[in-house]
């Protein structure tokens, strides 16, 4: 106890339900550890949990695009051609891109 950085401890007592409640929510926020999210809780408010499944999805298309620039590089350095379709492909990713980035910008405000 000498060591510790928080030396006060706070007690709240709760009835079962209210403590089915607190794990409920704790779950939702894909924590275990209570005495964090009490602190965050007691000191702030709140807690803000986002959801970034729209930037996996932006993160995926991205990928995708590198493996067609380095498709399109290999192409490239073997002496083959470039072809139209290619850089349409690219163009219209890139615009897909673009277009989700738009819409995740606009979402978070």
């Amino acid at each position: 106890m000498a060591n510790r950085k928080r030396k006060i401890v706070l007690r709240v007592p709760v009835t079962p339900e209210e403590r089915e409640l607190i794990e409920q929510k704790m779950a939702l926020l894909h924590t275990k550890n209570f005495s964090a999210y009490a602190r965050k809780m007691l000191i702030d408010g709140y807690i803000v949990n986002m959801d970034t499944t729209d930037i996996r999805a932006q993160t995926a298309e991205i990928q995708k695009i590198g493996v067609n620039v380095n498709q399109i590089a290999k192409r490239l350095n073997s002496m083959g051609p470039v072809y139209a379709q290619d850089i349409e492909d690219i163009k219209g990713a890139l615009a897909q891109i673009w277009q989700l980035q738009r819409y995740i910008l606009s979402s978070q405000r």
